[in-house]
């Protein structure tokens, strides 16, 4: 601490070296992230929005005047019309609720946050640009559907205000945090022209379309017998298994030849099924572990979780928790607690001693299974109001609206449009 303070004196007296100003620079922006981040959560608790600043400018400058965007159409869905300021409500929150949720793997997708959406391609026709206009209006569709049918069904929300002030008293915070203005923040989370008093309005039918659809999920929750049924007709999704293993790994060098790669694995194999007999004739398997780990370790910083040790006792595993190679012997209908078995993996030099122990079902997984069950009904019934808002004029503004668009991303698109009380339903549940 006395030397980093010596350092900090010197540094108001003298020029910055290059290697100072670099390590400054990354401080400061360590700073400023952290604060967005924090930000981000803050909001996103509330309603499901999250606010990424790495962004470059979400929409750039509008050659609209204020009063067009504000009270203008910019597009039109179904009936409904939608102004630029209320289309880029839609479009930011949407951008950035993707981006929070598939942050660590967009550089995987192709998508870089700091360059221009409509410059990189998302699909052979759609750049990521038309991609997020696409899911913007998706999400405009199906929240005027449940607005609407909520009206119909003479719903409403009670605590409709006292979440919209505790929303607001979050961007408020979040504003804070990220040390900067309520007018910049909003403008930076919703749209070059959003200020608090012109957005209240979506905000507010967010929150309702977003308690309508939680009280949908509730309406069509499945009774007792439709989730039993349901589970013994999807019993491998749902089960899990108990078992224990060891890894053999054979002893070969990154350049080494066929030839040599096929001796030592013919070498842990033989030791495997070596392994493998004595279990069946009643040895401890722990203890021939333990006698077999003498001459044979996996590496600890082996990228594979299931090896990354030599011996391993899983319990309450599911088959999507596993390689194909595990799952197909170990949730085969025929398996019998006892059973041993040896399994090689070429491609890794890997050979595993298995022995299944039990496989069960979790009454606990009764609520995964209600809620897919209540969320697929619901996903159907939006589904079916929100054809009424499927004419969509974008008055040259939607591109993706007059491209030949493949069925691959088309899909994809619609996938990835998240209903509306489903991010704040995540975010809550990871809490």
């Amino acid at each position: 601490m006395a030397k980093k303070a010596v350092q900090e004196a010197d540094e108001q007296q003298k020029l910055q070296t290059r290697y100072d100003r670099k390590m400054e620079k990354r401080r400061k922006q360590k700073e400023k992230e952290e604060k967005e981040e924090k930000a981000a959560k803050i909001i996103g608790r509330i309603l499901g929005i999250a606010i990424v600043a790495a962004l470059v400018i979400i929409v750039g400058t509008s050659v609209f005047s204020r009063v067009s965007a504000v009270k203008g159409t910019y597009i039109q869905v179904g009936d409904a019309t939608i102004s630029k300021l209320e289309y880029d409500y839609y479009y930011n929150s949407t951008v950035n609720s993707y981006i929070t949720s598939y942050g660590s793997i967009l550089p995987y997708m192709g998508l870089d946050t700091s360059a221009d959406f409509d410059t990189q391609a998302y699909s052979d026709n759609l750049s990521w640009k038309d991609a997020f206009d696409q899911m913007a209006t998706q999400q405009i569709m199906q929240n005027k559907a449940l607005i609407a049918d909520a009206e119909k069904n003479s719903y409403v929300y009670e605590n409709e205000d006292s979440e919209y002030d505790s929303f607001l008293e979050g961007v408020k915070t979040a504003a804070s945090e990220a040390g900067q203005s309520l007018s910049k923040y909003y403008k930076q989370a919703f749209g070059e022209y959003a200020t608090p008093a012109n957005t209240k309005d979506f905000v507010k039918e967010s929150i309702v379309a977003s308690a309508y659809y939680n009280k949908l999920l509730e309406d069509k929750a499945p009774t007792e017998d439709e989730i039993k049924a349901y589970y013994e007709e999807n019993k491998i999704d749902y089960d899990k298994v108990d078992y224990k293993h060891y890894t053999f790994t054979a002893d070969v060098s990154e350049d080494a030849s066929e030839e040599e790669i096929s001796k030592a694995m013919d070498e842990i194999k033989a030791k495997a099924e070596e392994m493998a007999k004595a279990r069946e004739e009643g040895e401890d398997f722990e203890a021939l572990c333990e006698e077999y780990n003498g001459t044979e370790a996996a590496s600890e910083d082996d990228a594979n979780a299931e090896t990354a040790y030599p011996y391993n006792e899983e319990q309450g595993k599911y088959r999507t928790s596993m390689s194909t190679l595990l799952s197909d012997w170990l949730f085969d209908d025929a398996r019998q607690e006892g059973d041993v078995t040896v399994l090689t993996d070429e491609d890794a030099h890997k050979c595993y001693v298995v022995e299944f122990d039990s496989r069960y079902f979790d009454e606990a997984d009764n609520d995964s299974i209600s809620s897919t069950i209540a969320s697929q009904r619901v996903s159907d019934y939006v589904d079916e109001i929100a054809k009424e808002y499927e004419n969509v004029d974008g008055k040259g503004h939607l591109k993706y609206l007059t491209v030949e668009e493949s069925e691959e991303s088309s899909d994809a698109a619609t996938e990835e449009t998240a209903d509306p009380a489903a991010e704040t339903q995540d975010e809550e549940t990871e809490q």
